[in-house]
């Protein structure tokens, strides 16, 4: 138990990382650089913002780096439990950060765009505000492989019997919040904005697994046999 714990407070460190950069490059940086349908604006933030924009591009490598990172650490706390499932953590976590990446090309492009480097027809404005505009596509649509390693994450936190049962609950739901919030965004964009109510269960679940991982670990398996599972075989007389 001492090693598995040891396991689920890398694990939960990880994920404390994803959460802390995830909300400082939304919170602190995008916000103040990309102002959409306007690319004058746009493009003055990210002139006369500069550091700021280099931090948020720092800020979403991290995402990338922590986002892998805990993808492979829930594949290590879980694999005994459901390799199956626990590979679809890894899996679903590293495509997530691969898009981040993406993101992170696109918003490292606008800057030096705005700064004077080439863009076609001189229109460095435009071609900065069409690199933010794929930058918040692809975060828009990493959500639904957040999502999707969300669901199978609380599955074998309900199936392993050494985390809240409730947690895992959570956690499934918050990650159909997350798929369909990424369909709503693009089949409803006028509820696009509301969409992100369907998202507030995965962010509760994802406290309550980081908390959970770094305070108490992880707790001795319950059984989670069913009562056919547990009738033994009688014995040969």
């Amino acid at each position: 138990m001492t090693t598995l714990n040891s396991t689920a407070r890398l694990t939960g460190l990880a994920y404390l990382g994803l959460a802390i950069s995830g909300m400082l490059g939304f919170l602190l940086v995008r916000q103040q650089l990309y102002v959409p349908g306007d690319a004058v604006a746009t493009t003055a933030n990210l002139v006369g913002n500069e550091v700021l924009a280099r931090l948020g591009i720092a800020v979403d490598l991290t995402v990338v780096l922590t986002q892998a990172l805990a993808a492979l650490w829930f594949f290590k706390l879980f694999r005994r439990v459901d390799a199956f499932a626990a590979g679809a953590i890894a899996a679903f976590g590293l495509v997530n950060a691969v898009v981040i990446l993406v993101a992170a090309v696109f918003s490292a492009t606008a800057l030096d765009v705005a700064l004077g480097g080439t863009a076609p027809a001189g229109d460095q404005a435009a071609t900065a505000q069409l690199l933010y505009e794929l930058t918040d596509a692809s975060w828009n649509l990493g959500g639904m492989f957040f999502g999707l390693w969300l669901i199978p994450m609380g599955w074998l936190a309900w199936r392993s019997g050494y985390l809240p049962r409730s947690l895992g609950w959570v956690l499934m739901v918050g990650g159909v919040g997350y798929i369909l919030s990424t369909y709503v965004i693009y089949l409803a964009p006028g509820l696009a904005d509301s969409s992100s109510a369907l998202t507030v269960p995965a962010t509760v679940g994802e406290l309550w697994m980081v908390g959970h991982l770094l305070w108490k670990g992880v707790g001795p398996a319950t059984d989670t046999t069913t009562p056919t599972q547990a009738v033994s075989s009688p014995r040969p007389s």
